[in-house]
């Protein structure tokens, strides 16, 4: 089961990797789209590990056994809630005329960000 440190070490790293990657690509309004991705990383990671922590769901820990990706399903969750916490908070803030598809697609990126941060770095 993950600490408090680590989930928090991990959804800062989280935001880390979802700014160095939206910071090319967040055009326009660069920096409320950037910031508004690295706080959905932090706080979908945050949330998801939360969960399993509070429900003692240790099962969700075993990765794969594929040494390129061992992921497992807490770090999906990771991702997966990363995902929807930037499709929320992008879609309704600073993306809020943006055309779905650059949305969603920028969520994506988000999310995916916080799934390989959650399965190499913690």
């Amino acid at each position: 089961m993950l600490s408090w440190g680590t989930i928090l070490y991990g959804a800062a790293l989280s935001a880390l990797a979802a700014g160095l990657v939206l910071v090319p690509l967040a055009r326009p309004r660069r920096l409320l789209v950037t910031l508004g991705g690295m706080v959905a990383a932090a706080a979908g990671a945050i949330a998801w590990n939360a969960i399993l922590r509070a429900t003692h769901a240790e099962q969700f820990f075993t990765d794969a056994p594929i040494p390129l990706l061992p992921a497992s399903w807490q770090d999906t969750g990771s991702g997966v809630f990363a995902f929807a916490a930037a499709a929320i908070v992008l879609g309704v803030g600073a993306l809020h005329d943006t055309p779905t598809r650059r949305t969603v697609g920028l969520a994506l990126l988000v999310g995916l960000a916080a799934f390989a941060v959650d399965v190499y770095l913690y």
